[in-house]
């Protein structure tokens, strides 16, 4: 792991404990190497993570569905580090395009001009179908 470490992506500004258990450090591991580590070289810049691994109840709160990849370690919510759609373009496009294996890469919530306000991206080892999605407010 180059770029992002286990606690920045289980990091919640909620206060409830959202420690990930072994297996879910292990797909939080393969997902950081798999995906989000290689993306950060394509990308050449800085990625946020803004919600990463999440506990149940952190799931519940922030209104995830109840199979999140998420809930499993499998999935981060991406974006440029200073926040803009039209970077956060970039990086979804870049995921588009890298001929990496992945599960979804989610253009979320975008902007007028179809720009991500983030970028949901997931790795399920037994599922890595390049699902490229846009998901509107």
């Amino acid at each position: 792991m180059k770029y992002f470490t286990i606690a920045e992506l289980s990091r919640t500004n909620y206060k409830i404990d959202n420690i990930p258990a072994r297996a879910e450090i292990a797909a939080l591991t393969e997902l950081v190497e798999k995906v989000l580590d290689p993306v950060r070289e394509m990308y050449g810049k800085p990625i946020r993570v803004t919600s990463g691994y999440r506990c149940p109840k952190l799931n519940r709160l922030v209104g995830g569905v109840v199979n999140s990849h998420h809930v499993r370690g499998m999935a981060a919510d991406i974006t440029s580090w200073n926040d803009d759609p039209k970077e956060n373009r970039k990086i979804y496009d870049i995921i588009r395009k890298s001929g990496l294996k992945y599960t979804q890469n989610i253009n979320e919530h975008p902007d007028k001009k179809g720009n991500p306000n983030w970028v949901h991206i997931s790795y399920d080892p037994n599922n890595l179908k390049c699902q490229n999605l846009t998901l509107w407010k």
